[in-house]
């Protein structure tokens, strides 16, 4: 899936007047396709994160039903459970990084600028069609950037920097070289923070 069809996507679902999927759903649902994990249909894990978790201002859902994405493709496919959680947060991670440089937070509160816990707050939200503009904006943002986690090229061959992303810890691949500091992403320069998905590739499983 290319990050166009992804945002294509994404706008079918959200923005159907049905109303069925919210953000977090939304993104879990087309990152599961894009990343060609089972049941992309299913969007369970995420039904209670929209809105901040459940409607209460907190991350927002186009995160954290990304997140639940790219933690089931690690665990797909790198074997070592340590190993992907720490690859599954390095891409998470860097992606709130972006998400906040572009919209200044990632949490529901601030980015809507509004309360929505209540029947009633969250009626007059859907009713101003704040969704359809502010959400649909920042799905989009997540999604674009995420879809082809599974097949981009590794990031930082051309440049020399160590991998920083799934398939540093992936099957075969070695350990991200660290800094005197210790810091792995030491010396990233501002070109680098910019790209649209800076992470290498996670390996797909050996054939059977």
């Amino acid at each position: 899936m290319t990050r166009d069809e992804a945002v294509a996507r994404a706008r079918a679902l959200f923005l159907d007047d049905a109303n069925v999927y919210g953000c977090a759903e939304t993104t879990l649902i087309v990152l599961k396709e894009a990343f060609g994990l089972p049941e992309p249909e299913d969007s369970s894990a995420a039904l209670a994160l929209n809105g901040g978790v459940a409607y209460s201002g907190g991350i927002c859902g186009a995160i954290s039903g990304a997140a639940i994405a790219v933690g089931i493709l690690a665990a797909q496919r790198i074997p070592s459970h340590a190993a992907a959680k720490r690859a599954a947060r390095r891409i998470v991670a860097r992606q709130m990084e972006e998400f906040r440089a572009e919209y200044g937070a990632v949490d529901c509160r601030t980015l809507l600028g509004r309360e929505i816990r209540t029947p009633a707050q969250h009626r007059a939200f859907i009713a101003d069609g704040a969704w359809r503009r502010t959400c649909m904006a920042q799905i989009e943002f997540v999604v674009a950037r995420l879809a082809t986690l599974p097949t981009d090229p590794p990031s930082d061959q051309a440049t020399g920097r160590a991998p920083r992303g799934i398939g540093a810890a992936g099957r075969g691949a070695a350990r991200t070289p660290r800094s005197p500091a210790g810091d792995p992403q030491a010396g990233a320069t501002k070109a680098a923070r910019s790209r649209a998905c800076p992470t290498a590739p996670i390996p797909r499983p050996a054939a059977k």
